[in-house]
């Protein structure tokens, strides 16, 4: 039922300031079979180095995402944004006609290791957008805590897609499920701990994909061996 896309099989470099792992065919790393899944182009699980970062750089036609794990991401944009990122933040960047930004490791002591994902926008020449929210690990418990949404409905971050992003903090041994609707999709992400689904044992950076193409609503469960966090997907 589940079509994995395990960590080590990811695309991987080591910059020394950077360690960066892609889900996707992503600048340097190309694989024909693994170029995004539906709207989803980019997950990369990045670690970037104390004091370190990605210098002023242009994006278009994107919906980026940042998830942060540890630690704290400064950002810079041509918007005239400034702001610091950190555990529990949610910041969505439409790139729209055009941005540029920077992204640096706010502190000189500790690493910041973070999620970054692209979506394909709805619409291109947008124009560009900047919303960051806040989310509680206590409303992410042992329950999907929608983050982003077409609409923003639940006080979710808004996007320009019909797709949802939504996050778990799951206590060791519970289970939780999703529904998967007719004509839709859904990726998993497992950021720490171990979950397994469907007779199958996925660790930090494993992946998953599930489509429904026949049932009414097709049920994904998720049962913790450890205390585990994860992203999920939904998709058109």
């Amino acid at each position: 039922m589940i079509n994995i896309r395990r960590a080590s099989d990811r695309g991987f470099f080591d910059f020394g300031w950077l360690q960066t792992h892609h889900t996707f065919s992503f600048g340097d790393y190309f694989d024909s079979e693994h170029m995004g899944f539906r709207v989803l182009r980019v997950i990369n699980d990045d670690v970037v180095a104390p004091g370190k970062g990605f210098p002023t750089h242009p994006h278009r036609d994107m919906e980026i995402i940042t998830y942060i794990l540890e630690g704290a991401l400064q950002h810079r944009d041509s918007m005239g944004t400034g702001s610091t990122i950190r555990r529990g933040d949610v910041q969505r960047m439409s790139a729209g006609t055009g941005v540029t930004h920077s992204e640096f490791n706010a502190s000189a002591t500790e690493p910041v290791h973070l999620y970054q994902i692209w979506i394909i926008p709805n619409a291109k020449g947008l124009a560009p957008e900047y919303e960051q929210k806040l989310f509680k690990d206590e409303d992410k418990k042992n329950r999907w805590r929608l983050l982003v949404s077409e609409s923003g409905r639940e006080g979710s971050i808004a996007i320009h897609q019909d797709a949802e992003l939504y996050a778990t903090l799951l206590d060791q041994n519970a289970t939780l499920e999703c529904e998967v609707p007719n004509g839709r999709h859904a990726w998993i992400q497992v950021l720490s701990g171990k979950v397994a689904c469907d007779g199958e044992i996925l660790g930090p950076g494993d992946g998953f994909h599930v489509s429904n193409l026949e049932a009414e609503s097709l049920p994904v469960r998720l049962e913790a061996i450890d205390s585990a966090e994860c992203l999920r997907f939904a998709l058109p």
